[in-house]
């Protein structure tokens, strides 16, 4: 089964560093660009760049620095017409240590940019460029990637995304318009309890994004119908079984447990990706792009099925569907 993103969710995975990954049609407020991680043990230096082209030398709308050379501190500036901008720094509160894992988050704002990293509000870099004018994501230097994802844009038809280093379409919305979703829900509470408008579809994706903390001992999402009370898909993650266990619970059963996956992508400390396709006789789950494992339709009236809920050990960062 191949990949395919959410409406207005474009993921690329372990991309190679340097990378660029595209922004189609520029940035809008209420966007939002997610980068998850790893910074080596080694590491000097990276830079996150909202650039405005896709090759070296172009301007640069943010410029994000975190630099490890002595005083650990984060530098951010803009480039425009072949110079720099005035250097702003935050030197406290440094959000990045060498061999952790992190997550970033930009938000679009009519302002500026908001960037939160592991969760926590870190800085926010007022516009100097217009944000329309973005067309790219790019990173470079002692860093490595986990997801680059732009959330909340639109993409021309034919315009390619990228999914484990392979090419694929995107839909087309029309005039570059956000499509109608449920979300995106940016760093909600858990539990969560979410309605999904007109109950579940076949080809309608669900994502959900977060962060396993250390000692975290399981988390679930549950697809469930309202009306009854009954779960069509209970997906499991059990860390202290080193299992994640899909089941369904129907007229007061629980059913048979299904626990066969070819890897066990969930770890303590690190950040993860699922996404969850509700194809017409299966739901088809990938986890950080990867397939993952198929789970056939037990509950057969999909409008019924109206309410996702999260819970456990587990922080979010977005939910989507």
């Amino acid at each position: 089964m191949s990949y395919v993103p959410a409406q207005g969710y474009y993921p690329l995975y372990n991309p190679p560093i340097p990378c660029r990954s595209p922004v189609y049609g520029g940035l809008r407020p209420g966007m939002a660009i997610y980068i998850t991680g790893m910074v080596p043990h080694h590491a000097n230096t990276f830079a996150v760049n909202l650039g405005c082209g896709q090759h070296d030398g172009t301007d640069v709308a943010l410029h994000f620095n975190p630099r490890f050379q002595g005083k650990d501190r984060v530098i951010f500036n803009s480039f425009q017409s072949g110079s720099w901008g005035s250097e702003e720094k935050r030197k406290d509160g440094f959000p990045f240590h060498k061999g952790g894992h992190f997550e970033m988050n930009i938000l679009v704002n009519p302002g500026g940019y908001q960037i939160i990293v592991n969760g926590a509000p870190f800085y926010e870099f007022r516009h100097r460029i217009p944000m329309e004018r973005v067309e790219c994501v790019h990173v470079a230097g002692d860093v490595t990637i986990q997801s680059i994802t732009t959330v909340g844009g639109g993409a021309p038809m034919g315009a390619p995304a990228y999914q484990q280093g392979g090419a694929m379409t995107l839909p087309a919305y029309p005039n570059m318009s956000i499509p109608a979703m449920g979300g995106p829900v940016y760093n909600p509470p858990v539990p969560y309890y979410g309605n999904i408008p007109g109950g579940v579809s076949p080809k309608r994706t669900f994502v959900v994004r977060g962060f396993i903390p250390q000692g975290g001992q399981s988390f679930h999402l549950n697809f469930k119908s309202s009306s009854t009370n009954e779960i069509a898909l209970h997906f499991n993650v059990r860390l202290n079984e080193g299992a994640v266990v899909r089941n369904s619970f129907i007229r007061g059963n629980w059913g048979n447990e299904e626990r066969g996956s070819p890897f066990n992508p969930f770890i303590p400390g690190q950040y993860f990706d699922i996404s969850i396709r509700t194809g017409n006789g299966r739901y088809k789950v990938f986890v950080n792009g990867q397939q993952f494992c198929e789970f056939v339709h037990r509950f057969p009236n999909l409008q019924m099925i109206d309410t996702l809920e999260i819970g456990g050990n587990i922080v979010l960062s977005l939910v989507q569907f």
